[in-house]
């Protein structure tokens, strides 16, 4: 057991060497985001190969991680081309003055790399050792996995669409997902997240598991997500009309 989770951890430790490596290369440490989504695929697949479970809801949730992962790491590729640092990187190179190269490597890579591994922990135990039988927790898992898929896709590519109209300059968008709440794609990570913690509900140990989304949850409603996000949005006039009508993260009727 103990072998199992070190091997994993030493795989995504050499991993964010790598993409550490890359944004040295590119001079940009905003790879770090593209790095993210990836990072969880690799931990799939290799948890999939290296545990004694390697069963369906195995291959269940390394295809749906894959999907996640994949189209993330790719959404923000996109987002990057033609583009500068991503400003709050931007602001630590800055900041950060002779320490930049330490502090990138320790807060950006290595402190990623532990808050990954731990958002991981469904998906290790999953593959960890075989569980039951494909049951109703599975059905519930996947259908939270899907409508949580939904919400980041739409929103994302809402947003996307949003930003390419030169008229919307200066504006905030309000419709679509974004009507209901004011980070819809947000909401469908977090969501897509807890689907998977349902699926690891039913091998042993998989109640554990909930230290996966109770951190995604937090990092993106405390931490690195909203609160950035929001701070940067207050700089526009229309915020303040948006956020009394509109639900910060869970979508509903606009008051």
């Amino acid at each position: 057991m103990i072998d199992y989770f070190l091997v994993l951890a030493l795989i995504l430790f050499f991993y964010m060497n790598l993409w550490f490596i890359v944004s040295l290369l590119r001079k940009r440490n905003d790879v770090a985001d593209e790095a993210w989504g990836f990072g969880f695929v690799v931990l799939a697949w290799a948890s999939f190969l290296l545990g004694t479970a390697q069963d369906t809801r195995g291959i269940i949730v390394g295809i749906l991680v894959s999907i996640w992962g994949t189209r993330l790491a790719w959404h923000i590729f996109r987002r990057h081309l033609g583009h500068s640092e991503d400003y709050r990187y931007a602001k630590w190179r800055e900041d950060w003055g002779k320490w930049f190269y330490v502090r990138s490597y320790v807060q950006v890579y290595l402190l990623q790399g532990v808050l990954l591994f731990l958002i991981a922990t469904p998906i290790l135990l999953i593959n960890q050792s075989a569980g039951v039988s494909l049951n109703y927790l599975d059905g519930i898992g996947i259908f939270m996995w899907i409508v949580g898929f939904v919400f980041e896709v739409v929103g994302d590519a809402q947003l996307a669409q949003f930003k390419k109209d030169p008229h919307n300059k200066g504006k905030l968008l309000q419709t679509g997902l974004w009507n209901y709440s004011r980070h819809p794609n947000y909401f469908g990570e977090v969501l897509q997240w807890w689907g998977v913690f349902v699926l690891a509900l039913s091998v042993s140990n998989g109640w554990f598991g909930i230290v996966g989304p109770l951190m995604i949850t937090f990092l993106i409603l405390k931490v690195s997500g909203i609160p950035l996000l929001e701070k940067k949005m207050m700089e526009n006039p229309a915020f303040a009309e948006y956020q009394k009508k509109t639900s910060i993260f869970i979508p509903w009727f606009p008051k």
